[in-house]
């Protein structure tokens, strides 16, 4: 008996037992659907992932720290002590080896390099228009050339140029605080970065004081200084499409963020000592050879690559956490199609020993069931997809919204490939678990199975 005749005499079969059909595919439908939208939000989220590295990030710079420790959660016990280099200590409470300036100007002397920033330790009180307009609390942080960035009003220099020594970077949110009326309004208008530093005194200072000049020479000697920097807003920076977050930072140029940052810094540990310094790779040059060169010399580093990677890992295991579930409903399933089978082949008893003492052999038999159950998997695959595929393109407007991503921003994106593959893997499975009824029909004895009631 030829395979095709058998498969159209399995489709015949079910269409006898609509409702047990039905029943049982819609078990696997269950799982098909679940496997199918983790399917599709695994590749919406690293095409998002991709799209935001490639689209922002330069892929020839590198991230590096003092040691490997700075990209993994740093150490909380004891460091070694070394006279030549400093420790510093995180917000979460994570100590870290730092950056020297002479670790800075070893990196940049590299023929490989094309420039280092390091990042900079900007402690701004307050940010201000000037006058009697009111004042805000203010985190300072260098231009990166290296991320373009969504400009609202006003404009940024290309790609691996910095804004000028005088000018400043103003996110959106401080627009209306800092009066000015539209992003266009801020553009070309001034504001103040306001700091202070309270100095650090010895005993034998106050004592020396006290000596020359009594209490008013302590006095101003404790006396913190002040510096304000005005700078020229040059672009207002709203969020960008690819971003889950908006920026809030006040950006400066590199010299600016150097000045306020020795300012801030002077006379404290942490003069002219850095957690990251940011490398720009010189074109032509692969950024994973300068990394391994450098993780010789002791420093730990990351590339544009490696935050992907990273990224994708974490999608990984969200993913893998919602193919479990899927995966559990498949098994659930596949006890349903032994059980569906096993009654079919009670049921069919007669028909079985008929088929077969017209000279139908068992290994005929037997794939007449095992085909029963493929069309069920196949039924099952299919409407279980075709609701997720339905239901995901309804959603994705909606959870683009949610998110703020931008429009054209999908984060279940629905492959034809993988939804096939998933279709025929559930046909395998169904398959298998139609073995045993299966078996079990192909040997009956035809003389017996006549004889059932």
């Amino acid at each position: 008996m030829r395979t095709t005749d058998i498969i159209r005499r399995a489709g015949r079969s079910l269409k006898n037992a609509k409702a047990r059909t039905v029943l049982t595919s819609l078990a696997i439908a269950v799982g098909a659907f679940t496997l199918t939208l983790a399917l599709a939000a695994g590749a919406g989220a690293r095409s998002y992932t991709h799209t935001l590295l490639t689209s922002n990030i330069d892929p020839q710079i590198l991230a590096i720290g003092a040691n490997s420790n700075v990209f993994k959660a740093g150490q909380t016990g004891p460091q070694e002590y070394s006279a030549t280099s400093s420790l510093g200590t995180r917000a979460n409470g994570i100590t870290i080896k730092l950056l020297s300036q002479a670790d800075i100007n070893k990196i940049a002397a590299r023929s490989d390099i094309a420039s280092v920033t390091p990042t900079y330790t900007i402690d701004a009180q307050y940010v201000t228009q000037g006058g009697d307009q009111k004042k805000y609390t203010a985190d300072v942080t260098t231009y990166d050339p290296f991320v373009t960035q969504t400009v609202a009003a006003g404009t940024l220099p290309a790609l691996r140029s910095s804004i000028a020594d005088n000018q400043i970077a103003l996110p959106e949110v401080y627009v209306s605080l800092l009066g000015f009326t539209s992003d266009q309004d801020a553009v070309g208008k001034t504001v103040t970065i306001h700091l202070a530093r309270t100095p650090t005194i010895t005993q034998t200072q106050i004592e020396q004081a006290l000596a020359s000049g009594g209490a008013a020479a302590v006095e101003t000697l404790s006396a913190p200084s002040t510096m304000d920097a005005t700078y020229t807003i040059a672009a207002v920076i709203g969020k960008s499409a690819t971003a889950l977050t908006s920026n809030s930072d006040l950006e400066v140029s590199n010299a600016s963020a150097k000045a306020l940052s020795d300012f801030s810094t002077l006379g404290t540990s942490n003069y002219q000592e850095y957690d990251l310094a940011t490398a720009s790779v010189k074109e032509g040059i692969n950024p994973e050879t300068v990394k391994n060169a450098l993780i010789k010399q002791g420093y730990g580093v990351e590339t544009a690559q490696d935050l992907q990677s990273l990224l994708f890992t974490i999608v990984d295991t969200l993913q893998g956490v919602v193919i479990g579930f899927g995966l559990l409903a498949i098994v659930t399933s596949v006890f349903g199609i032994i059980n569906t089978q096993y009654i079919s082949v009670l049921e069919r008893t007669r028909e079985i020993g008929l088929m077969k003492a017209l000279g139908m052999r068992g290994r005929h038999v037997s794939r007449l069931f095992q085909f029963e159950a493929a069309w069920i998997g196949f039924l099952g695959g299919v409407i279980g997809s075709i609701i997720a595929v339905l239901l995901g393109f309804l959603l994705n407007p909606a959870i683009t919204k949610a998110l703020g991503l931008g429009k054209g921003t999908n984060l279940l994106i629905f492959q034809p490939v993988p939804i096939v593959l998933l279709i025929i893997v559930l046909m395998l499975v169904a398959m298998l678990a139609g073995y045993f009824p299966a078996r079990k029909a192909s040997k009956l004895d035809p003389i017996e199975a006549l004889r059932t009631e």
